[in-house]
């Protein structure tokens, strides 16, 4: 079963982690004939198609659950929403073949909506943004597990937009590759010649490709 929740805003400094295992206690309240998996210390068998960076809310978040049993998504639905808290309900949900790719493999891209805090920065951000998109190279500072590397993200800004005080930005997301809001936040400030400002960063949300190659809405795929 694929569902789509959210991460609503009071919870944004809450971890993946603890996400986890407030849906993995839901799973459990929820009644639903769920799998786990074998072995000496058995899990219940859910994963999710990307982790939510800690300080970032999400508004179409996706996970997958394999069960025992079949199960409606109108059922489902009404379960977890009973055992989820308001802040991270399903909005909806919908059975996937056994074939159906995993959601990890099929992220391309990913939707963001990021606020800037400061309005002296929100102001040079929109000055300077036509320049900042016409550059053929943006350098940002990528953390790996051997420490910081610079990475062109040019490649990797499929659209970036601002309007009033917040940045609409589509951005390469993928195990191999990706630009993160922090990422894109640092060079635009450095660009713009200002210190780079508090922000509040939504996930609108995860993108795959069609068969058209075009970004859509995962769980449409």
């Amino acid at each position: 079963m694929m569902a789509v929740f959210e991460k609503c805003e009071r919870l944004r400094h809450i971890g993946h982690l603890d996400i986890q295992r407030a849906m993995q206690r839901a799973l459990r309240r929820s009644g639903l004939p769920v799998s786990y998996s074998k072995g000496y210390n058995p899990h219940i068998l859910v994963t999710f198609a990307s982790a939510l960076s800690t300080g970032a809310s999400g508004r179409r978040e996706l996970m997958d659950v394999t069960l025992e049993e079949p199960v409606t998504p109108e059922a489902f639905l009404e379960a977890m929403n009973r055992a989820l808290p308001p802040d991270m309900q399903l909005q909806s949900a919908r059975v996937l073949e056994d074939r159906h790719p995993a959601l990890m493999a099929m992220v391309a891209a990913a939707d963001y909506t990021i606020r800037v805090m400061d309005g002296a920065a929100a102001e040079a951000f929109r000055t300077c943004l036509p320049g900042f998109l016409r550059q053929e190279t943006i350098m940002a500072l990528r953390k790996t597990k051997s420490g910081e590397k610079a990475c062109d993200i040019r490649p990797l800004l499929h659209e970036l937009t601002m309007e009033g005080d917040s940045l609409h930005a589509v951005m390469t997301l993928t195990e191999q590759e990706s630009c993160k809001p922090d990422m894109l936040v640092k060079a635009l400030s450095a660009h713009c010649g200002v210190e780079v400002p508090r922000v509040m960063v939504v996930r609108n949300a995860l993108l795959g490709r069609n068969e058209m190659g075009a970004l859509v809405p995962l769980e449409t795929l």
